[in-house]
């Protein structure tokens, strides 16, 4: 009878003949491996740093691909690579930049070749530095003070830089979304047509949810355009940020800053003489007190917006940057399991990032038309 006819017999008459099989061959792989590290233990320790070094490098690209990703820049990357050669290939496309400086100097980001390069107009030079544009001398010298801070002259810059390039194309969006939407319920009786019938619920439910309860049936009209516009912009914003493109738009402070500084100057605009009396000498109240709640409630003026600023930065900042941690330990790690537990994660946690884009938006929104029904609160 052949050898494997043989074995398979013995299998099926004594089920314990497979796991002595079983247990022989584990054997053999254990003594393999034990003259294995017998024969080669003095590469162990070697290969072990090496290892090390390898993970502390990966660490350190995943960490400087994160604050990348969340700073701004001139050239929109959508991704890079290493050719054979060893250069790193960037895939995109350059973006104009602006710059004043005794006159208007434009010209394309390409021309600084991600900061291996200078860009000479005239006698004056350009330096792309830490993605920061320095004026410097032709050979590229930056100078630095005794607490390592950049002393090269900035022009006055106002470049087309990637966030900016983002921010017009959500606003093309909105305009085309609004225009259309304005368009289908002028020809359909007031009634939407197509993509209308998921935006319009949610028109709806801003004007008759948030606008009219915080504001006022009275004056929420004059509030509704920035309203509809906030909510959308910072949810266009927030959801392309979640695209593999790299787009980080409500996750710069200074986009956020700008907002608040809208709702700000808004509120305290179209604030009737009720709010300012209520900051300033709040009827009813003691006059020792009036004068300790008046420098108070002034302050509040200022860290309403300001909360506002903060609480989208961060939420999206920290959205992103635990999202990409979290893609960066399959790099780290290399196994099956760590790379299976690190992907249903970052798509678990993608999920989760698309319901905080819009509850960012609404939370902003909300805050907006609370803080312009105070100001237009009447008197009791």
């Amino acid at each position: 009878m052949p050898p494997d006819k043989i074995l398979t017999k013995q299998v099926i008459k004594n089920p314990f003949f497979s796991i002595k099989i079983l247990l022989f061959f584990f054997c053999i792989s254990l003594s393999s491996q034990s003259f294995s590290q017998d024969h080669h233990g003095e590469n162990t320790h070697a290969e072990a740093s090496r290892n090390k070094e390898d993970k502390t490098s990966i660490k350190k690209k995943i960490k400087e691909y994160i604050f990348h990703h969340l700073g701004d820049s001139y050239y929109f990357d959508i991704y890079s690579y290493d050719d054979d050669a060893g250069h790193h290939k960037y895939v995109g496309f350059p973006l104009p930049v602006i710059l004043w400086d005794k006159g208007l100097k434009v010209f394309l980001s390409s021309g600084f070749k991600h900061g291996k390069s200078i860009v000479s107009k005239g006698e004056t030079h350009y330096k792309l530095y830490h993605e920061k544009i320095y004026k410097t001398d032709s050979e590229g010298t930056i100078h630095y003070d005794d607490h390592h801070h950049v002393t090269n002259a900035k022009p006055f810059d106002l470049s087309i830089t990637k966030n900016v390039f983002n921010i017009f194309v959500v606003a093309l969006l909105m305009l085309w979304l609004f225009i259309s939407l304005a368009k289908s319920y002028a020809k359909n009786g007031n009634i939407a047509k197509g993509f209308g019938r998921f935006f319009e619920p949610i028109i709806l439910y801003i004007r008759d949810d948030i606008a009219i309860p915080n504001i006022g049936e009275k004056k929420y009209k004059k509030y509704m355009s920035f309203l509809l516009t906030v909510f959308f912009f910072i949810w266009f914003s927030d959801m392309l940020g979640l695209t593999p493109f790299g787009v980080n738009i409500t996750g710069n402070i200074t986009v956020t800053f700008c907002l608040a500084i809208l709702v700000f100057v808004i509120t305290n605009i179209t604030a009737n003489k009720n709010y300012w009396q209520h900051i300033f000498w709040m009827p009813g109240v003691p006059m020792p007190v009036k004068i300790l709640l008046a420098p108070i409630e002034l302050l509040g003026v200022f860290l309403k917006p300001f909360s506002l600023m903060i609480r989208l930065y961060a939420n999206i900042s920290a959205g992103h940057i635990i999202l990409m941690s979290i893609i960066g330990l399959i790099f780290i790690f290399k196994t099956w399991l760590s790379t299976s537990l690190s992907f249903m994660l970052a798509f678990a946690l993608t999920l989760l990032e698309v319901l905080v884009a819009l509850l960012q938006a609404y939370i902003f929104t909300m805050l907006s038309a609370l803080y312009f029904g105070f100001a237009n609160e009447e008197k009791h």
